[in-house]
């Protein structure tokens, strides 16, 4: 028998930043921070952020099923100029504040680089210093001599989290080793072998990452596949070609915001 409930509408609403909105589990309500056509950030009460596809009808606007329509851009420079390139209100006149005792840790230089140029502006207006690690190895000796604590947060981010890896066996190690301290530090990743692959292919100029035989250093075996030169000119090549949160993986994208928040929210 066909069913006589009469089907909700759904509304087309233009996602202009600060529209509170809801996804359409009920799980999370927050202000459009930025939305492209494939992703929407929303920003709750406390400030924090999460990461949600745009697809018809997932979201909730005044309590009706609703698809965001990314706003029209107009032409010239002067929208851009008051966006971050991570989307954020880009804050003008405004001094770096003074650096809190919080920390967020990266793998390395090539991460720090990639994570100061599309929140570069964020961290600054934030206070929040970003410094890399020089490899997961020394993850554990390094937060039990930072001390983290109630007042001294620690985000860290590494590569290739993902069950079985090195990398999650060192995160669950430094969580059993700093004991009640631990609550004071997050961890968090993403499912690429390095930072590099977070970058999306089109990006850099090609049409996948290529795939790299175990034993063979990722990077070296990248610029040889590629023709790219030694790792410098690939590192080269990989930064310059990014200029936005847009150029990046949601993987990725979606550890740094959760990051930021765990160390600034309520700081």
């Amino acid at each position: 028998m066909a069913s006589h409930k009469p089907k909700r509408e759904v509304v087309s609403v233009v996602a202009e930043p600060g529209l509170v909105v809801e996804d359409a589990a009920e799980t999370f309500c927050g202000a459009v921070i930025r939305a492209d056509v494939r992703e929407v950030v929303l920003e709750d009460a406390a400030g924090r952020r999460r990461l949600f596809p745009n697809k018809p009808a997932a979201f909730l606007h005044e309590g009706r099923p609703a698809t965001l329509v990314p706003p029209q851009r107009a032409a010239g420079p002067a929208p851009e100029a008051r966006r971050s390139a991570s989307g954020s209100r880009r804050v003008e006149d405004v001094r770096a504040r003074t650096a809190l005792p919080h920390r967020i840790w990266v793998e390395g230089l090539h991460d720090a680089e990639i994570v100061e140029r599309v929140w570069g502006h964020d961290l600054r207006v934030e206070g929040v210093v970003v410094e890399p690690l020089h490899g997961a190895d020394v993850l554990v000796e390094a937060a039990r001599e930072f001390g983290p604590g109630p007042d001294r947060r620690l985000g860290v981010l590494v590569d290739h989290l993902v069950t079985g890896s090195k990398e999650s066996r060192i995160a669950e190690g430094l969580r059993r080793d700093l004991g009640p301290a631990a609550a004071h530090v997050l961890v968090l990743g993403h499912p690429y072998v390095d930072i590099w692959e977070a970058v999306k292919p089109r990006v850099v100029g090609i049409d996948a990452w290529p795939s790299v035989p175990r034993g063979i250093d990722w990077k070296r075996g990248v610029c040889d596949a590629l023709g790219w030169g030694d790792e410098r000119a690939g590192a080269r090549r990989v930064l310059s070609s990014v200029s936005t949160w847009t150029d990046l993986e949601t993987p990725l994208i979606t550890a740094v915001e959760q990051l930021i928040d765990f160390v600034t929210v309520g700081a």
